[in-house]
């Protein structure tokens, strides 16, 4: 019997830990998505060197916003050179900043439920294939999960939530 209160007392304790480290995005984020025309591997390639593109062009000028009014008009004046960008890849687009619908999403321990959200929608022909998506604000796109345990990277996140939400 007192193996057994044992076992419960750190199966919940562990319980308890591993619920105390979730992290959620805040309200007051901007998202920014791409969506593939079709699921088709031509299609999602292409999504992929997009994003890319988009990435280099947006996140360089994104990341010296100190707040999130700062972040929307960095990413107003820079929806002409994605625009730009886009027009190289011979395919019909729409963009959206705006409050779009995104599903609930659960990436590495860190919570992000579904919801109308502030956000950049790239929409690549048809809009039928599976998305890319990430967090412009607080400036989360280029953090990667590479040759990280998910303690570093939850602390990586959680410091700059933190930051960020310190400057609203």
């Amino acid at each position: 019997m007192k193996k057994i209160i044992i076992i419960l007392a750190i199966l919940s304790l562990g319980f308890i830990i591993s619920n105390k480290d979730s992290i959620t995005i805040p309200k007051n984020s901007i998202r920014f998505r791409i969506i593939a025309n079709s699921d088709s591997l031509n299609d999602q390639n292409k999504k992929l060197k997009i994003k890319e593109d988009l990435i280099n062009t947006i996140i360089p000028e994104i990341t010296s916003a100190n707040n999130i009014q700062e972040s929307r008009n960095i990413i107003q004046n820079v929806i002409p050179k994605i625009n730009n960008k886009l027009t190289k890849y011979n395919i019909k687009y729409n963009i959206n900043f705006g409050q779009n619908y995104f599903p609930n999403k659960e990436l590495n321990g860190i919570s992000y439920p579904s919801g109308n959200y502030e956000s950049l929608v790239i929409t690549l022909g048809e809009g039928l294939g599976k998305n890319w998506w990430c967090v412009l604000y607080p400036p989360l796109c280029l953090v990667e999960n590479n040759n990280t345990n998910n303690i570093e990277y939850k602390s990586l996140i959680k410091e700059i939530i933190t930051k960020h939400s310190l400057n609203n």
